[in-house]
């Protein structure tokens, strides 16, 4: 029979400040398998793990704690899809720290087997870390906690400051992190340059970060095509307009898409830039949004 384990749970991005993110655990919804009742202890409700109280000792009455029985699980719901990158685990201080033995975390939208059918994202031991990017709704722990804090990437271009090669009307470089994604020309929400030679638009993060992902926004109602074969570069060069910084992605336009997405896995860079390489061409851009975290 599984053994139970209390223990204080932290999921963030590697190597980042959790005061730089909100803890979306604490407006999540928690629920376990079996809530333990002793003799003398008559609580451990799941809620207590997301109760914004780090005590990791149980008879301080703010851990959760199921019943001992075969796969006892915890499970939160996070109310919305969120990208987890990083999961670090601190165990029970006050006893029982070798109870954490085997235990697994699942990530994922499904709640199919209570949640055990989503991505196993880590089988641990005692002390662990463990790098890895997972998305979903609900994180499901075959153990109960003291304390859970999920730590989720931010759009960060609403922080930075944009710029570009050369402006055409009123299609000026901040309209593509205004966090208006509309893609009418004439709503005036969409970046613009003149008809240039190797066109391009960069957002500088003030800082260096570590790009997950990035969104863009085409525009749609005429001329959707010159955005095709645009680049994505980010680093913290300045070298040719940050032009020749390392590329995430090259963007291919398919007709009628609007949103196009690109993973950049934790590429690192204070700028970047999307850039239209080898030819003249107006490039317009109706929104960006960075996705990442700020590097210590």
């Amino acid at each position: 029979m599984r053994q139970v384990v209390l223990f204080h749970l932290l999921l963030f991005f590697t190597m980042y400040s959790a005061q730089n993110y909100p803890n979306v655990a604490l407006r999540g919804k928690a629920t376990q398998s079996q809530r333990y009742k002793g003799e003398s202890f008559d609580f451990g409700a799941a809620s207590n793990a997301i109760d914004g109280n780090t005590n990791p000792n149980f008879i301080d009455g703010s851990c959760s704690h199921t019943a001992s029985q075969t796969n006892p699980w915890w499970r939160v719901d996070l109310l919305d899809s969120y990208t987890i990158t990083h999961i670090i685990i601190t165990n029970r201080g006050d006893c029982c720290h070798d109870r954490i033995n085997g235990a697994n975390i699942h990530i994922g939208n499904s709640l199919t087997l209570n949640g055990a059918a989503n991505p196993l994202v880590l089988l641990f031991g005692f002390a662990l870390r463990v790098s890895r990017r997972a998305v979903g709704r609900f994180t499901l722990i075959y153990i109960s906690i003291c304390f859970l804090v999920v730590l989720v990437s931010e759009n960060l271009s609403l922080q930075g400051k944009a710029t570009q090669s050369s402006l055409y009307q009123f299609g000026f470089a901040y309209n593509a992190i205004d966090g208006n994604r509309n893609n009418e020309w004439g709503k005036a929400s969409c970046s613009h340059t003149g008809n240039d030679r190797r066109p391009w638009w960069r957002l500088d993060l003030r800082k260096t970060r570590k790009v997950f992902s990035i969104k863009i926004v085409n525009r749609v109602e005429a001329v959707e095509e010159r955005l095709n074969k645009a680049e994505i570069r980010i680093g913290d060069s300045l070298d040719d307009d940050g032009n020749n910084n390392p590329r995430c992605a090259e963007i291919i336009v398919s007709p009628g898409k609007v949103l196009y997405e690109f993973q950049c896995n934790g590429m690192e860079g204070r700028y970047v830039n999307i850039v239209i390489p080898d030819r003249s061409e107006y490039l317009t851009l109706c929104e960006v949004e960075v996705y990442g975290s700020t590097l210590e």
